[in-house]
């Protein structure tokens, strides 16, 4: 998930400077306080548990913390960036390192493979986002038109277009085939930390960075048409269930919320993460969410109740970004620690 500046846990006033990101503005804004209300009371874990992940391998070759992982759909490659600045592929079995791509002038913030398997794209702090070939490595297209760095990207479920949010305070639709922009989102748009894409492909949420809210847009008209609240800092990942019913949410106030798409009430708030809530992920079946924290663990939560199932442990340091494989057996993790972890369930 998208790569940010630190800040301080108390009430002071942080000035964060999107300028020297190309965006050329100045933002003053405020932390909030801790979740403090009744319904933040930890969850204890179920038993027996629904999964049981293990570490089966660990992928080291990057020379800086790994920001993104994605899978592809046939479930044999895997996908990683860094803030070296490049992508490397993976075989998901062996571990084999298949090939790098190189061309972003800054990190990598997220990473996404479309639908169909033909085509990866990359957000990057360049304040670009470029689609390469997933089975040469050729670069496609390069999309400029974002004034600031690119925090995240989506593509839709037919493969044809893909969103990008950016800290320019905009999102953007594009064309994948001819790489040019389709449209910019209008309405109460500002910082964007994180998008995703509705599994029908009408609706995009997106993160707004500075009042912590969710905005859900008709992705045929580009207009917004409600908004989702109730975390207390920044939401810096965002995932549809398989469904399209539920909205989870991961935020630096180190929870993830769950919520119901038909009332836009939140349905649970999973409390468990000590540190900043970075990256979540459904399971292909829906019924597990994961989520990948600067904790240094994941945690595996039963959508259903809103109860821990699993804490998985064995990074080093931060982890900052998950992707489940097409089958659920398999969870990706990229971590600061420079390392990929491949976690596999035990049978």
């Amino acid at each position: 998930m998208p790569l940010n500046m630190n800040y301080s846990k108390n009430k002071v006033l942080t000035v964060i400077a999107i300028a020297l990101l190309g965006c050329g503005a100045v933002w003053l804004w405020q932390s909030s306080p801790a979740v403090t209300s009744a319904s933040s009371k930890k969850n204890p874990p179920i038993k027996p548990a629904l999964v049981n992940f293990n570490v089966a391998s660990t992928f080291k070759a990057h020379n800086n913390p790994i920001s993104a992982v994605a899978i592809s759909p046939d479930g044999k490659l895997i996908a990683s960036a860094s803030t070296d600045n490049t992508i490397k592929l993976w075989n998901l079995a062996t571990g084999t390192a298949l090939r790098t791509l190189s061309g972003h002038k800054k990190w990598i913030n997220s990473l996404a493979i479309s639908p169909d398997g033909k085509t990866i794209a990359s957000a990057g702090a360049d304040n670009t986002i470029k689609l390469w070939n997933l089975a040469t490595g050729r670069l496609i297209h390069t999309l400029s038109g974002h004034q600031a760095s690119v925090q995240s990207v989506a593509f839709s479920p037919d493969s044809s277009t893909i969103a990008s949010g950016s800290w320019d305070q905009s999102v953007k639709l594009w064309n994948v085939a001819t790489g040019k922009l389709v449209r910019t989102f209008s309405g109460d748009c500002d910082v964007v930390d994180a998008i995703a894409i509705s599994p029908d492909g009408t609706t995009l949420a997106s993160s707004n960075y500075f009042d912590n809210s969710i905005k859900l847009w008709d992705l045929r008209t580009g207009k917004q048409t409600r908004g989702l609240r109730g975390h207390q800092e920044a939401i810096h990942s965002l995932a549809y269930s398989p469904d399209g019913k539920t909205l989870a949410s991961g935020s630096w106030d180190k929870t993830i919320k769950l919520w119901d798409l038909t009332t836009a009430k939140e349905i649970h708030t999973l409390i468990g993460h000590g540190d900043k809530v970075e990256s979540i992920t459904f399971s292909p079946n829906g019924k597990i969410l994961a989520s990948g924290s600067w904790d240094k663990t994941i945690k595996l939560w039963n959508v259903a109740t809103g109860m821990e199932i699993q804490t998985l442990k064995g990074h080093d340091n931060k982890i900052w970004s998950i992707a489940y494989s097409p089958d659920g057996n398999t969870l990706a993790s990229g971590s600061f620690d420079k390392t990929i972890k491949i976690w596999r369930v035990s049978r």
